[in-house]
């Protein structure tokens, strides 16, 4: 069949909207800040088998995985129209506990079986587990929070109301998360109804057809990317400061091959899975891996199943790669992530010095507070991610103080955070002279500094801490970070630890700079 190119940009746009649409929806009607404001969510199509369609620009550790989430719930419920499949299982091709996918099926012209899927994942800044938010430093997933498998709570366009009480008991912030639940609900019903639409105008072959054609694409445009590497193996290593148990850094090792248009990774070096929640799930490496290819390609190519074709991911079981149950994973998402992108970028700067930039800050920052709001009596619970500095890139400086590379989310506002909680932001500003020195300097990290109002409970996730973000062909480093808990004085706080706050201290985050690029 001759593939008409007009149509096929038609589609590719109109599969993008549905998703993006969803996620107009989620962030319109979710209940809590750091969904409705910080946008940490992500949604997406997919087709009959679970293969994915198109997704919306949102966050990659979430948009890479959700495909074998997606799978798994498939495979597990027989979904009729109408119904729902909610999961978080890290080992099902989820993150953390705290992202939670919901899954629809779309059914077409009175079929039989779904013609498409749509899903979204959404971060719930508290799911159980031993501390708020439920971003422990844990020893186990059993510490994190609650693991939900594949489980049919739609039922027909209704909410399994029984169940979904089980689900609240056990959260610290109840009348939060039915609120960013039915935010999920609603944007799955909008992304359903988009795609009957879709159908109704160009018919369901058509559709499936140019589904399809755009996967197709998609490889096509990654093997040409791919092709123009010079074949070889290229190494590089890289560690975690340490899982937040051992003070012992985490070694991550890669090889790259690259031989004609398709590429082989291997990270089966890499150190065995520790005790604390630095490991990450095949699903994440995965994430990681499609992240850093898709950034490889210079034209505006669709990102879908057909990225994924090229490349070969080696893993060992049971490694900080590619762990095992009952692993504590919270900090493998949003921590290990972002190191597996430095892995991969490191060793095909060796390859395309050219292309790839420096270091970027190489943590998310994660930081969790929760206790009593004295104007409510209720329990709450706090989730953010900082932004820090990006890495430098030939031709430009790195930029300052954003999120980079595994997340996508916004900055909260202050006014937003000091509505919604009680708390006082005392600093927020640009960390000057963090960035990497170089021909093209790193970007600057930032400094958020958060006085608390009420006695708290606070954990801090964070990388870069001892090591630093590399810079590259002769560019300086980025600054690590820094935690502080200031109270008459300044003690510093490692980078992985929950710990009690009094009312009138204040935690402040420095985060890193990112790595330069060439000499100066």
């Amino acid at each position: 069949m001759i593939v008409n190119p007009i149509l096929l940009q038609v589609f590719r746009n109109r599969f993008v909207a549905i998703a993006e649409e969803m996620g107009v929806t989620l962030g319109r009607t979710a209940f809590s800040p750091n969904i409705k404001e910080r946008r940490d969510y992500s949604c997406a199509l997919f087709d009959a088998n679970g293969d994915m369609i198109a997704q919306a620009a949102h966050i990659p550790v979430h948009l890479g995985s959700m495909p074998l989430s997606v799978k798994a719930a498939i495979a597990a419920i027989d979904m009729q129209a109408g119904d729902m499949v909610m999961l978080n299982d890290p080992f099902a091709g989820g993150t953390h506990l705290p992202d939670i996918t919901l899954v629809a099926p779309v059914y077409v012209n009175e079929s039989e079986t779904p013609a498409f899927y749509v899903a979204n994942r959404a971060h719930h800044s508290d799911v159980g587990g031993m501390s708020p938010g439920s971003m422990p430093v844990a020893t186990s997933i059993f510490q994190e929070g609650l693991i939900i498998p594949p489980t049919l709570i739609v039922r027909n366009g209704e909410i399994d109301r029984n169940l979904f009480a089980l689900l609240l008991r056990n959260v610290r912030t109840p009348q939060e998360r039915e609120g960013d639940f039915a935010a999920q609900v609603m944007a799955n019903l909008t992304g359903v109804e988009r795609s009957k639409q879709l159908v109704e105008k160009y018919g369901l072959q058509q559709t499936c057809d140019y589904a399809g054609y755009l996967n197709d694409y998609a490889e096509k445009m990654l093997r040409q990317t791919i092709s123009a590497i010079p074949d070889g193996e290229y190494r590089f290593e890289d560690y975690l400061d340490n899982d937040g148990i051992s003070t012992d850094p985490v070694p991550l090792k890669l090889k790259v091959k690259i031989t004609g248009d398709a590429a082989e990774l291997d990270f089966r070096e890499s150190a065995r899975q520790v005790k604390g929640s630095v490991n990450a799930v095949y699903a994440i490496t995965l994430s990681a891996v499609l992240y850093c290819f898709r950034c490889l390609i210079k034209e505006d190519v669709p990102t879908n199943a057909g990225i994924a074709r090229p490349l070969n991911i080696l893993t060992e079981p049971g490694t900080v790669v590619d762990a095992r149950f009952p692993a504590a994973v919270a900090g493998g998402n949003v921590e290990t992530s972002q190191r597996i992108v430095d892995l991969v970028l490191g060793a095909l700067a060796q390859a395309i010095p050219e292309q790839i930039p420096a270091a970027s800050q190489g943590t998310m920052n994660n930081t969790t507070i929760g206790g009593i709001d004295p104007r409510t009596d209720q329990p709450f619970s706090y989730y953010e991610t900082l932004g820090g500095g990006c890495g430098a890139t030939s031709l430009h400086d790195g930029a300052d103080a954003v999120h980079s590379h595994m997340t996508n989310t916004l900055n909260t506002p202050i006014e937003a955070l000091e509505y919604a909680y009680p708390f006082r932001v005392t600093c927020y500003g640009l960390r000057s002279g963090s960035g990497g020195a170089g021909k093209q300097r790193g970007g600057d990290g930032l400094i958020r500094e958060i006085e608390m109002l009420t006695d708290t409970e606070v954990t801090v996730l964070t990388e870069r801490r001892n090591g630093s973000p590399y810079g590259l062909n002769g560019g300086s480093n980025g600054q690590n970070g820094r935690n502080q808990k200031i109270s008459a004085t300044a003690e510093r706080v490692p980078g992985k630890i929950t710990c009690s706050f009094a009312a009138g201290e204040k935690l402040r985050i420095e985060t890193p700079g990112g790595g330069g690029w060439g000499k100066k």
